[in-house]
C-alpha cells in the first residue's frame, strides 16, 4: 500500500465518491479490522461478517466523518461492538462474551487488551509515516529493515555520513512522534511509555505498507 496519502486526503476523496480513494481507505485499515476479529478469536466467516458490517457502516458515516485521523479508533470500537453483538447473539460455535464471561480467565481478557493496544499503536505509527517526507521514511524503512543493516551500509544507499545516521534517526523518530497520527493516537487517554519499542514496531510498519 502507497503510504504517501494522507488519511484526511482519502477520507475526502471517498466521500466524493472517488473508488481508488475508498479502495485505498479499506486496503490500509482492512488489518487493523481484521486484529479485532483475531483478538475475539472470531471464525472466518464470522470475521467477513464483522468486516463487512463495518465497511458498511463506515460509507454511512463517511460524509459525517469531521476528524479523520481518528477513523483507527472509529473502526476499531465499531468492529469491537460487531463481534461482541456476534458473540453475544451466538452467532458464534462457542457464545461466549470474553470480556464478561466468568468461564474466561482474566488472561484471556487481558491478552485482548494487549493485541488490540497493539493493534492500534501499529496503526497509528503506519499513519504517521504517512505524514513524513520521503526522506524520513526512507531512513526509517532502511533502519527498520530485516535482516538489519549496517550503518554503513545505510551510508552508501543514502549518501549520509556514518555519523550523522543516529542523531538524523532521533529527528526523524521526533517527528514521527509529533505527526497529526500520533497525536490523535497520544491524546486517546494513552502515555508516551505506552508506546514502547519503537525499533520493533517500526519493523512491523515499514514492512506492511
Amino acid at each position: 500500500m502507497d503510504v504517501d496519502v494522507d488519511v484526511g486526503e482519502l477520507v475526502a476523496a471517498a466521500a466524493r465518491g472517488e473508488q481508488q480513494a475508498w479502495n485505498a481507505l479499506v486496503d490500509r485499515y482492512l488489518p487493523l479490522v481484521r486484529s479485532v476479529t483475531r483478538a475475539y478469536r472470531l471464525a472466518e466467516r464470522d470475521a467477513e461478517d464483522v468486516s463487512q458490517t463495518v465497511w458498511l457502516r463506515l460509507v454511512e458515516h463517511l460524509e459525517g466523518i469531521r476528524e479523520p485521523r481518528a477513523l483507527p479508533k472509529w473502526l476499531m470500537t465499531t468492529a469491537k461492538h460487531e463481534a461482541l453483538r456476534l458473540i453475544r447473539s451466538g452467532a458464534r460455535e462457542l457464545p461466549v462474551d470474553p470480556l464478561t464471561d466468568p468461564t474466561i480467565g482474566g488472561a484471556d481478557h487481558v491478552e485482548i487488551a494487549a493485541d488490540l493496544l497493539r493493534a492500534e499503536r501499529h496503526q497509528a505509527l503506519r499513519d504517521g509515516m504517512a505524514e513524513l517526507s520521503p526522506e524520513d521514511r526512507q531512513l526509517l524503512a532502511l533502519l527498520a529493515a530485516d535482516p538489519p543493516l549496517s550503518y554503513r551500509e545505510i551510508s552508501s544507499r543514502l549518501g549520509m555520513p556514518i555519523g550523522s545516521i543516529g542523531p538524523t534517526r532521533s529527528r526523524c523518530l521526533a517527528r514521527l512522534r509529533g505527526t497529526d497520527a500520533m497525536g490523535t493516537y497520544l491524546r486517546a487517554d494513552l502515555t508516551a511509555e505506552d508506546m514502547g519499542g519503537d525499533r520493533n514496531d517500526l519493523d512491523r510498519v515499514v514492512r506492511q505498507r
